[in-house]
This record gives C-alpha cells, structure tokens and sequence, in this order.
C-alpha cells in the first residue's frame, strides 16, 4: 500500500511547474529544504510550505519562487560581477536596485506575478522594521533607493510600511538623482546600460568607485574617439578600401590588434581582481562586499597608530536597540534557522557527551578499598600479605576555562552567514556552560561607513599625511562571560538588524578580545575568531598604504600566538586565514560552520584532561609483564586470601 500523499504536495508541484515556466526553461530544478530560499546555477531551493497553508503564505511562497524564476531568465551574473562597484554600501545599492529591475520586468509583464512579489516585499519590509525607523542614519539606503526604482520602472508606489523611511530620502535623492533615475525605465531589459545608469547614480550620491569611474570615463572617451576616427575616415576614398574608407587588409590588422587589446585588457583586469579581492564565495547571485586581500611588497611602512578614539566605543548589545526590537529579532532568528539549530544541537550535544566522558575517565590503583582491581589479581596469590589491590575513578576536573568568540560583524556578512554565525555561537555557548566552560560573545564592526565622526576631525584639521586607523570603532559584547546564557539569549538578534554591519578592522578586534581574556581568572583561556575575509576599512586604506590593515593584524596574530597564554583559532568562511593564523580551518559552505565549531573545540579539550591527569598521576601504569617470584603457597592459603 502506498504511502499516503502529504497535502503540500500538489503546491509543491504547481509551485515548480510555475517557476520552470516564467524562467523560460525546463532545466531549473525547484527543489525544497529547510535551508532556502537561495538560487545557484540552475538549481532553485524554496523553504517548505507550512501545513496549514492560508492564502497569505501561499502568495508569499510563490513569491519566492517568482523571484528566483526571473533572476535565472533575466540576471547575467557576469555582466553584474563587472560593475559591481567596491565599496560595501555601493555593492548593497547595486544589488537592491538589480533585483528590483529583476522583479519589476515579471511585474510589468504578469499582474499575478505582482501580486506575489508585493506580498514578499511587505513581509521583507515588516522583518526589517522600516516602519518604525525615524532616525535617517539607521535606515539603509539600498532599500530606499530599490523602492525608488521599483515605482519609477513599475508604477507601484511603496507599501505603507515603508512610505515615511522613503519620503525621507526622496527630496535629496531627486534633487541630485533624479534624471538618472528616470532614464532606469529605458533600459530595464539591457542590464548592462541598466546597470551603467545605477553608476552614475551612485555618483550622484556621492557613493561611487573611483576607480570604476575613472575606466568608465577613459571607455567613454574612447568611444567618442573612435566615432570620431571612423567619422574622418567616412570623407576618404580611394581603390581597394571598403566602404568605411579602411583597406580590408587594415581592417584585419585593426580587428586583430582590437581583440589582442580586449584580451589583454580583460586578462589584466582579472590580474587585478585576483589580486585585489579575496571574496567568500557568494551563494547564488546575491552580491557581497568585496574583500580585498593586497599582496605585501615589503616597503617601509610607519608603525600602526590611530588618528583619535574619542569616537569608539565598546556596547553591549542590549544598548543599541530597545527590547521590543531585540526580542523580535531574535524570534526572527529562531524561525529562519530552525532547521539549522537542530543540526547545530545534535553536534553540541555529542560535544557535551565528549566533554563530560573525559571527566571521568582516569583512576587511582593501588588502594584499600574500592573497586577490586583485576588486573593485580595474582598480588593475592603470590603474596597475601600484600594489600589488597582496589581502584577507584577520580573525576579529572577541566582547569578553570573560558571560551571567547569573536564574530565579524561586517557587511559582508550580511545575510545568512550571520544568521548561522549567531545561532552556532548560541548554542555552543548554552553547551559548554552545561559543562562548567565559561563562554563569552563578542562582535566588532564600525560605527559608520567611511569614516565617520573621525574622518570629519581628520578633515577639520587640515588632511594631515598618514594619519593612521580613521574610522570609530564599534565593539559588541553579546554575552559576557560571567553572564548566564539565558541572560543574554536574546542580545544575539542585534546581529540581524538592518545596518549594524559596516566595516571590520580586525586588527584592533583581536587585541581588545584577547585583552578580555587575559583579565579573566581562569587558568586556560580560548579565543576563537569567525571571519570571512581580510580587514577592510575604506576610510583608513584611503588615506594609508593598501596593506595597512593586514599588517597590523599579522602583528598582533604573531604577538598573541608567539608571547600569550591565550589559545587563539580561526575560522574563515570562504575565506583561506590560514595565511594568518597557524590554527585555523577555512570552511567554503557557510552551512558547515557548526560542524567545525563543535569539532575544534572538541580536539581542544581532548588534549586537556590527559595532561592534567598525566601531571598528577593518575593515569594507570603500563601493565607489568614480568610478575615477582613465587613463593611458597599452600593451597589453604589460596582459598583464605580469596575469600
């Protein structure tokens, strides 16, 4: 008899056969999981639908798989990965405004395909809590501009949810913006005229690449030279030349020598690219803020300094957002990673199990009473005045410990990387708290984009030269270590709030944990780093040498690991910090990230206990392989020692 169907199934198939359909081909492959949605190559991968399926969640659903269904049709990634600019915030605009031409191409096309995407956009807008943002500082500017762009390419004005955050930009942003904005609806089905025009309105808003610029710019000129030239060439004629003036032996060598240039212009591009970034691989076509990783070129560089510290600050992370907020961002936390948690749980229990196994595993031999030991049986034969030979288990107890994890809080964690980041540091810190290990949690990013407060003093006295780190620090402290893990559960939300991540500044990060650390009273203290590229600060390698930052962190790496108590490990998301740390593990799916944890820390203990019993002596002996002479024994001797 077959199994019963489950009721999803029909939706799920529908589902599927709609998607295959609006992406304009049979060969994308729906399938669903609890870790979707996420789009990669042609492999689409949607949440499960929940049993009580109401209309609400069904448009939404559909939505979703709408989305991904027109990105595959509509999206080139290797057009996008070409203009994408290179700062964060610039990266996070040119994502948003993509995907809104994305959308509104199904939008124009289909009203049931708008309908679903509205529905996803006024869940996306309510996670994010635009509607109760009044400071404009905290609202990012990708989702205003997106919005922007969505009503000028399909009509639709913003969902009321986020009407008041909008219209606080929208004065300034038509002002500086405006005609570039409205050139968008042209060229929503060219993306890379489309994506030209998001350029020029990053630089409107004074959020473009120089350097992008600058080769745009020398492209233009180049063109018009070129329309030029063949404009003068129009006026010449003479036999043996085409109809452009040009001989067809000129033309050969002028299309040979222009693809030769091409090639060499994109191969030097690439040359760049490799040498410039250092990104984590990205998971589907979503964009990620570039991590530049600068090749060392051994010049004399002036020692790490900082322009000025009145602007940095070290929070907790119930002091950045009230509890309202903190509360439903960790419930949001929790829904989205469910499935996750499980997983995460299963691996942090068989740690708990290994941790406490090796708490008891050593023994004291050689006493009066006991357990009898059996091993020394023949003690009693051969010599019943001996004593009696019992053992007895001692509880090897781990030296005082704590555990700190330092987590990257940049942008280029944004998205699901942080999300497991923050559930994986949860439980391991509810698991090794099960086990007398205190843990604490910790977080670093900067308080603005380029610069800040900093940059502003720095400009207001006059640019001096080589001015050192200049931009405020933000450093978070989600758990302490002597905070009970109930305590500060909730504080882990705030790594998914909207514009908390910013720029990473590792080097400094590391000396203020291991500072921490080095306070504590414990005997062992562990520190553990998750991170998923090189520091970048735009701010400081703007004014500084392109390795500034690098520099210093392979300073105070080789500082910590060389002259401090303090165990220090890494582990890099996409991201090979093998080139940094000497214990390290560089992981390419996000999704491994518990499993690594739980398997680190674990090989870390495993050598504890040993040494600690080794150090007393409580390991057993090596078996004796040559027992002591007999001597003479009656029977009835035998049977009194034995019984």
């Amino acid at each position: 008899m077959s199994k019963p169907e489950s009721p999803t199934e029909p939706f799920k198939r529908a589902l599927a056969h709609a998607a295959r359909s609006l992406a304009e081909t049979p060969d994308l492959e729906v399938v669903f999981s609890g870790d979707g949605p996420s789009l990669s190559g042609n492999r689409a991968v949607l949440p499960h639908p929940p049993r009580d399926l109401n209309s609400k969640e069904a448009s939404r659903m559909r939505g979703l798989a709408d989305q991904m269904a027109l990105r595959y049709a509509h999206h080139d990634a290797a057009t996008y990965a070409r203009g994408r600019p290179g700062s964060p915030e610039g990266q996070a605009i040119y994502e948003a405004v993509e995907q809104a031409r994305i959308e509104a191409i199904g939008a124009n096309a289909l009203g049931g395909v708008r309908a679903n995407l509205t529905t996803v956009l006024e869940q996306s807008i309510e996670r994010k809590g635009l509607v109760r943002m009044t400071d404009k500082a905290s609202i990012p500017m990708a989702d205003v501009l997106s919005l922007m762009v969505r009503e000028r390419l399909t009509g639709d004005t913003p969902p009321d949810g986020a009407k008041a955050a909008v219209d606080l930009f929208r004065a300034d942003i038509e002002a500086r913006a405006g005609a570039d904005l409205d050139r968008l609806s042209t060229d929503i089905h060219d993306q890379a005229a489309f994506q030209k025009t998001v350029r020029t309105i990053l630089r409107d808003l004074d959020l473009g690449d120089a350097e992008l610029d600058a080769q745009e710019s020398n492209e233009d000129q180049g063109e018009d030279e070129e329309q030029q030239s063949e404009s003068e060439s129009d006026d010449g004629d003479g036999e043996g030349q085409s109809p452009e003036g040009a001989s067809m032996d000129e033309m050969d060598s002028d299309d040979q020598q222009a693809q030769d240039g091409e090639q060499q212009q994109v191969e030097a591009e690439d040359d760049d690219n490799a040498e410039m970034s250092d990104e984590a691989p990205e998971m589907g076509d979503g964009a990620k803020p570039a991590r530049p990783e600068i090749k060392d070129n051994n010049q004399p560089e002036p020692p790490y300094k900082v322009f000025t510290t009145a602007h940095d600050e070290i929070v907790g992370a119930e002091d950045l957002c009230d509890a309202e907020e903190l509360t439903r961002l960790r419930a949001y936390l929790d829904q989205q990673l469910a499935s996750l948690s499980s997983v995460v749980s299963r691996l942090a229990n068989k740690l708990q199990r290994r941790l406490m196994a090796q708490q008891n595993r050593s023994w004291s031999f050689d006493l009066e009473e006991g357990v009898l030991d059996v091993a020394r049986l023949t003690r009693v034969i051969v010599d019943p005045t001996a004593p009696l030979s019992f053992k007895m288990e001692q509880d090897t107890e781990f030296r005082d410990t704590v555990v700190t994890i330092l987590i990257d809080n940049s942008g280029s964690m944004r998205g699901r990387p942080i999300m497991v980041a923050a559930v994986c540091a949860d439980i391991l810190a509810r698991t090794l708290e099960r086990c007398a290990v205190k843990t604490e949690i910790l977080g670093f990013t900067t308080r603005a984009w380029k610069g800040g407060l900093s940059r502003d003093e720095w400009i207001k006295a006059g640019k001096p030269a080589s001015p050192g780190r200049l931009n405020d620090l933000r450093h978070i402290i989600y758990k302490g270590a002597d905070a009970p893990w109930r305590r500060a559960r909730r504080n882990l939300g705030l790594m998914m709030r909207e514009g908390l991540l910013k720029e990473n500044i590792d080097g400094e990060a590391l000396m203020w944990a291991h500072q921490r650390l080095i306070n504590r009273p414990e005997q062992r203290r562990i520190l553990m780093v998750i991170s998923d590229g090189a520091p970048v600060d735009d701010s400081t390698l703007s004014v500084n040498s392109g390795h500034y930052l690098e520099r210093h962190l392979r300073h105070v790496i080789g500082e910590i690991e060389g002259k401090s108590p303090v165990e220090l490990l890494a582990i890099g998301i996409g991201h090979d910090v093998t080139r940094y740390y000497k214990k390290a593990v560089t992981i390419v799916d996000v999704e491994q990230l518990g499993g690594v944890l739980v398997e680190q820390l674990a090989a870390l203990f495993e050598e504890e206990p040993k040494r600690v019993a080794a150090n007393r002596g409580l390991l057993a002996p090596p078996p004796v392989t040559q027992p002591p002479p007999l001597k003479t024994t009656t029977f009835k001797q035998v049977a009194e020692a034995l019984t």
